[in-house]
């Protein structure tokens, strides 16, 4: 059971709040109506209202809302579509999907952080009812209870969570930048590389012939279209079908299965098949994919299948029609259905593009991977630090209910760090897995002085000597027992000390900063 503070009261939301107005628009009444579409469930902020007069409003924007509101989205609580009032949408109409707070003997802030709580979400959703559209009741949000601290308590509590939150909406805001620069810098790689520029060098010091230009007819073969046959959920061998295309290589998962041996015979994959989309979305059609043997498969009649020659090698095909000239191609040619778009196999035939020696398509193949590789390895790195964000935000909300933001993260006054939050915060931003020496430099405690003790008693020195090999601070932070904002500052805070007792030693530099102990 979790021990408040003692000059915490255990109160009820309804003991706090008042009830909200309810009433018609006016025909000709201008309103601002905030529905819960209206609420990024990201932001936890109103960002998409609509402007309406009150004849055609709908007949759900009845609450009156006013500046610092809390409202609590009703259907489908899983999702926290909450938000607190702006000045900007004082006395405004929202839908009765919302419970609409209106804070009495509470600070607003303090409750909109309340409501954003994991504990929150996950007792106003086990109350819901209805199957399609799950909805709790305003009863179940009035009936919450939680610990309330003194006013002033409140206001350092919410003050300290907008610090914090600040910097974490930085953080998130600069990792959602990271897919798009990721899948531009690939097709920036697949541009290079269809053009020459990526072997420009190979090509001098090797005496290359020149490209030649060429049709897809001229230089591969097969064109074949797949199976057409149902396939089940179960069976032998599975069925590639266009969601298995991703990125230029297949993707494993959301299989379907076929036991028909006269299927599997007729399509079977070979390693280096090539699979063209020829029907999809007009985004997608056209996305392709290489078949490298991984396991027995057949493909499905929305792809085709390209087989190489001796003058083009499958991989560099693959290449080749992932790149922007083709997608560029695909786009031309593509014929529009109602919600789908095609390119026959007449049409990939006629794709036309230049041609390097079979000698230069494989220096570009093995260029193109190396780039591709560290490109993958940036993404993995940048889910970590993802997931690690996001799950900074319940972490912190669930201390600061707590009654723990302010405490020290041990009982030794030498590691009270009064900078806790906004550090390990900055150091979230970066799509990297494992954490440096310099962002061990920059820990929680640096305006505090370090001390200078020798403590046998240190978790993580400990853990340092029984470990069988070199440790990052990422694989520590992953073996800690609870993986919580506290875990996070401390570990900083104690790999700085122990580095400079010269108990433990840094073993390499940026990602590959990893710790030892001193024996």
């Amino acid at each position: 059971m979790t021990n408040y503070p003692q000059s915490w009261q255990e109160k009820t939301i309804k003991e706090v709040t008042k009830k909200t107005a309810q009433n018609k628009p006016a025909d000709d009444e201008k309103l601002i109506y905030v529905d819960i579409g209206s609420i990024d469930r990201k932001s936890k902020k109103i960002v998409s209202p609509q402007y309406l007069l009150g004849a055609d409003a709908p007949s759900r924007a009845r609450k009156r809302i006013h500046t610092d509101d809390v409202l609590v989205s009703l259907t489908r609580p899983n999702l926290n579509a909450v938000a607190i009032v702006p000045e900007e949408y004082h006395g405004q109409y929202a839908s009765t999907g919302f419970d609409v707070l209106k804070p009495d003997t509470v600070v607003p802030r303090f409750l909109y952080y309340l409501v954003r709580t994991q504990d929150f979400i996950d007792n106003i959703s086990g109350k819901t009812q209805g199957a399609l559209y799950p909805a709790a009741k305003s009863t179940d949000v009035q009936s919450y209870s939680f610990f309330m601290p003194s006013e002033s308590e409140q206001q350092c509590i919410a003050d300290r969570l907008d610090s914090i939150f600040e910097k974490l909406e930085m953080a998130q805001s600069r990792l959602d930048k990271v897919p798009q620069l990721l899948k531009r810098f690939r097709m920036s790689v697949l541009s290079a590389a269809i053009s020459g520029e990526l072997t420009e060098e190979w090509r001098d010091s090797n005496n290359a012939d020149d490209w030649e230009h060429v049709s897809l007819k001229q230089v591969g073969k097969g064109f074949n279209y797949g199976s057409s046959a149902k396939s089940k959920k179960e069976g032998s061998v599975p069925v590639l079908r266009m969601g298995n295309l991703q990125d230029g290589r297949l993707d494993w998962s959301d299989l379907v299965f076929t036991s028909d041996e006269k299927e599997i015979e007729k399509y079977k994959l070979e390693p280096g098949d090539v699979l063209f989309n020829r029907t999809n979305s007009p985004e997608l059609v056209g996305k392709t994919s290489i078949y490298r043997g991984e396991r027995e498969a057949i493909f499905a009649g929305y792809l085709i299948k390209v087989q190489g020659t001796e003058r083009l090698s499958t991989e560099y095909l693959n290449i080749q029609l992932n790149s922007p000239h083709a997608r560029d191609y695909c786009w031309q040619v593509k014929t529009d259905g109602v919600s789908q778009s095609n390119i026959n196999a007449q049409k990939l035939k006629a794709y036309e593009f230049n041609l390097p020696s079979i000698e230069e398509q494989e220096e570009i193949v093995r260029v193109v991977s190396e780039l591709l590789a560290k490109s993958d390895l940036v993404k993995k790195q940048y889910e970590a630090a993802k997931f690690r964000v996001d799950k900074l935000t319940q972490s912190i909300l669930a201390r600061a209910f707590r009654g723990e933001l302010f405490e020290p993260f041990s009982d030794k006054a030498e590691r009270v760090a009064q900078s806790q939050s906004s550090v390990a915060i900055e150091d979230q931003p970066t799509a990297r897995e494992e954490t440096t020496s310099e962002q061990v430099d920059i820990s929680p405690v640096q305006s505090q002085p370090t001390p200078r003790k020798v403590d046998d008693k240190s978790e993580l020195l400990t853990q340092l000597k029984s470990a069988p090999k070199v440790m990052t601070a990422q694989q520590l932070f992953d073996s800690s027992s609870v993986e919580t904002f506290k875990a996070i500052d401390e570990l900083f805070v104690e790999l700085k000390r122990l580095l400079e007792l010269n108990l433990i030693e840094k073993v390499g530099e940026g990602e590959n900063c990893q710790f030892k102990a001193i024996k």
